[in-house]
């Protein structure tokens, strides 16, 4: 047993992985988070001031969370307790406020570390807050996902949210540096590679030095291209979860570049989703969404051509059928645009439950009995073809009442011209009225 322990390299003396070896030893030596650390930064003011709270910190994987809490426990004297939401339950917790409450008795205070906080359950959640309270411990919890949505307000109300960065370009390169330096060699890439190694890393600092440390024991000779590079690495996807935050936020993302008309940007972020494996369908659907909310009639052909990609995408599927997505993504950024339809929905509803359940005046009511017609049903309708313009002018909206203006279209693409034929109406049922008040 013991040869196959040390043959797997999990004896006491073996070497560390690149990435703990290189875990900074004091907080200036985090990279990338500079905004939480600076003197006047969030955490900056606190050690400062020599009082540290208890703390959410909220970032992607790879960006210092874990490395922040041991720090700020030795800078606050504190004993670093480390748990992880998805191993631990109920009664691993009971057992490190036991050991907290006998360490603070002690003059000893706690740091709990919980990583993947948002793990726990919401009764789980709520077993903190008695001991975030009374200074049990000071809890600070890790988590790649929006506290707003997986953490309960009672905890969050006792806490302070951070906001950890994606380690940017710069940040990645500091992080090569010192690897190098550690490893008394320089990485085996060409400048191509080694920005491309960056990309890779997709803001995950851990990611970036694991992968430094295979390239280190390849024993390369010569400098690795791009290709050699994902060969020797296999890229791996992008950081993306169909049913969390970030999928809303490219979503979102595209559908706001739609609306900006920014084409290329709305091409960046459908190319985005759809590398990460995100349904066609879905992006179809916002896409049909999209030209009904933001186009409207401003140009009525956005719609077709949005349910055009739908059609295309399910009878060809991936990827032939994705060109169409492409298409109607180029038409709807490019297309006039135009939410008065979607206004004149809202402005439609509202005026609907505020006048409850009026009846329609008489004149457009149909009339198939005799009674109907003896109590003013149909009375005096004006069939529109039989007028002199095609237009009555007649009152449609409840005799109780007043006419209101619900849709408004804009002075842009299809929708300037149906503004045209409002105003002729509206100037029309004017004179009309006044032609018969004279008369």
């Amino acid at each position: 047993m013991s040869n196959l322990f040390q043959s797997a390299g999990l004896e006491k003396q073996a070497p560390r992985p690149l990435a703990d070896r290189l875990r900074p030893k004091k907080l200036e030596d985090v990279v990338g988070q500079d905004h939480l650390l600076c003197t006047t930064g969030p955490l900056g003011r606190m050690i400062a001031g020599g009082k540290l709270t208890s703390l959410i910190l909220w970032g992607p994987p790879g960006t210092g969370k874990t490395t922040i809490a041991r720090l700020l426990a030795d800078y606050g004297g504190l004993h670093f307790e480390q748990i992880s939401a998805v191993f631990s339950g109920v009664a691993d917790l009971k057992r490190v406020f036991e050991a907290a409450r006998k360490r603070r008795e002690t003059g000893k205070g706690t740091l709990l570390f919980v990583d993947e906080i948002h793990r726990f359950n919401r009764s789980q959640q709520d077993g903190f807050l008695p001991y975030v309270e009374d200074g049990t411990v000071i809890l600070i919890g890790a988590t790649t996902e929006n506290p707003s949505f997986e953490l309960n307000a009672a905890l969050l109300s006792r806490v302070q949210v951070l906001v950890l960065n994606r380690l940017d370009e710069a940040a990645l390169d500091r992080l090569l540096v010192r690897s190098e330096k550690v490893e008394k060699q320089s990485l085996p890439l060409d400048e191509d590679a080694r920005a491309a190694l960056k990309a890779m890393a997709d803001g995950d600092g851990r990611y970036l030095l694991n992968c430094a440390e295979t390239l280190f024991a390849s024993g390369a000779q010569e400098p690795f291209g791009v290709a050699d590079l994902v060969t020797v690495l296999q890229r791996r996807a992008p950081v993306y979860d169909k049913d969390r935050e970030e999928h809303y936020n490219l979503i979102s993302a595209l559908h706001k570049s739609l609306r900006g008309s920014d084409v290329d940007a709305a091409l960046y972020w459908l190319a985005r989703m759809l590398n990460a494996g995100e349904d066609p369908l879905y992006v179809t659907r916002r896409l049909v969404r999209f030209a009904a909310e933001d186009i409207g009639l401003a140009d009525p052909n956005a719609l077709v051509l949005a349910l055009a990609a739908k059609d295309m995408y399910d009878f060809l599927g991936s990827p032939e059928g994705e060109l169409g997505i492409v298409q109607a993504a180029i038409y709807l950024a490019t297309a006039p645009k135009s939410n008065a339809a979607y206004g004149a929905e809202k402005a439609a509803r509202k005026a609907a439950r505020e006048t409850g359940s009026l009846m329609p005046p008489k004149h457009i009511l149909n009339a198939p009995t005799k009674l109907m017609k003896e109590i003013g049903y149909g009375k005096d309708y004006a069939y529109d073809h039989n007028t002199e313009h095609g237009f009555s002018g007649r009152n449609y909206f409840p005799d109780e009442m007043e006419r209101r203006s619900l849709y408004t279209p804009v002075e842009r693409g299809f929708e300037r011209e149906i503004k045209k034929r409002l105003d002729y109406w509206t100037k029309l049922r004017q004179d009309l009225a006044d032609k018969d008040e004279q008369g």
